[in-house]
């Protein structure tokens, strides 16, 4: 676990949230990561330098969102990215040709699309499984298979992975498992916990929380793994800029707070979308009714904020996401305002119609982002959109 400061007494989550990673500014006393807007820096003389000689490899905010963000995760490593998508593909790039992968069916639709359209092209080999059973997963590996690659809960259809049963067969395989902790985030889920190796975040959505930029974060335990890492990171330099750096960790301080309240509120949507549609239409591991609750309780300390539904048809979803008024219907997740999605058309359109349909995400199925509004007016938004439909 990091330390905040120069003790060796552990802190709590919030406490870590606000401060773990940052001091104040030595020349200024500033509290607050000074925004470090620049591409170089000046060196005492050839050879000699002050940590820091290019941006693209280190920035002095973007490393103290890199120490915040492996603190509350219980890693040792962070590395920024300028996108989600940008941090997997730089996690990827620890692998070489003939390499395969076990993932599992249901993620975030920009995955696969990485994998089956561009990586493929480089020789790497990727099987998809219901990861909800351990066995499928086993049953997937093989002697070239290099990582275990899953998100709990998925996107959109909230299915889980129980972590650890995921991390023994993947070791006992000679391989790593790599989770997708976007959703969750570390107030909730921590995967170092159960045996993941690398951990991984769209910063875009919770980790940020404000919807006001783009970017990814990698964390590891491992050293070996982090300085190949950071090779990698500043070789391909798909890092972001120290203004995103900055926004993500603003949100960071504020993440404990935001969580119990989108928990809070995404308890109340899910419960009132279960009496409206019944539970077997609602898709939320906060539900009893959910076949994964047990699993929820055990492996998660919040349920977060995410919730889909079936309604039937692309119709009725439609007119819902038409007739709501707090919740705005848009791409991405986890900001503080309520969105909606339509995932077949928005954040799973590329992929195949057919594997949507035999995942499960089909023209009815509707996503909402509760965000932290008052829950009155969120029951009541919904109340007043699905009485036409």
């Amino acid at each position: 676990m990091s330390r905040i400061f120069d003790d060796d007494a552990p802190f709590a989550l919030g406490t870590r949230a606000v401060h773990a990673g940052q001091r104040p500014d030595p020349t200024t006393g500033a509290i607050m990561v000074p925004l470090y807007q620049t591409s170089t820096y000046a060196q005492e003389g050839i050879g000699r330098n002050k940590g820091y000689e290019y941006a693209r490899g280190k920035n002095p905010t973007r490393e103290a969102l890199e120490r915040n963000v492996a603190s509350l995760e219980g890693g040792t490593h962070g590395f920024a990215f300028g996108s989600g998508m940008g941090a997997l593909d730089s996690v990827m790039k620890l692998f070489k040709s003939g390499d395969h992968f076990v993932c599992a069916e249901n993620m975030y639709g920009g995955t696969p699309r990485l994998f089956d359209r561009i990586l493929v092209n480089f020789g790497l080999q990727f099987s998809y499984v219901d990861c909800r059973d351990p066995q499928r997963i086993a049953d997937a590996i093989t002697p070239a298979t290099r990582a275990v690659i899953v998100e709990t809960p998925t996107n959109p259809l909230m299915r889980l992975t129980d972590l650890g049963a995921a991390a023994g067969i993947a070791h006992r395989a000679g391989a790593l498992l790599i989770v997708d902790n976007t959703f969750a985030t570390p107030v909730f889920q921590r995967p170092f916990e159960h045996g993941a190796d690398i951990v991984y975040h769209s910063s875009t959505k919770y980790l940020n929380g404000h919807s006001d930029m783009v970017g990814g974060i990698v964390i590891v335990r491992d050293d070996t793994l982090a300085e190949r890492l950071q090779f990698i990171l500043n070789a391909a330099g798909a890092v972001p800029g120290p203004m995103d750096a900055w926004l993500v960790l603003r949100g960071t301080k504020t993440l404990h707070l935001r969580m119990a309240a989108h928990d809070a509120n995404g308890r109340k949507v899910a419960a009132w979308l279960s009496n409206r549609l019944g539970a077997e239409r609602v898709f939320y591991p906060g539900l009893e009714s959910h076949p994964q609750h047990e699993l929820a309780c055990r492996q998660m300390a919040g349920f977060g904020g995410m919730v889909s539904v079936d309604v039937g048809t692309r119709d009725k979803a439609e007119r819902l996401t038409g007739a709501l008024r707090v919740f705005t219907l848009a791409e991405s997740l986890g900001g503080v305002e309520s969105l909606v999605c339509h995932p077949a058309t928005m954040t799973h359109a590329s992929v195949p119609e057919e594997r949507r349909a035999r995942i499960g995400i089909g023209d009815g199925l509707v996503r909402f982002s509760v965000g932290v509004e008052d829950a009155s007016d969120l029951l009541a938004d919904l109340e007043g959109a699905f009485r036409g439909v």
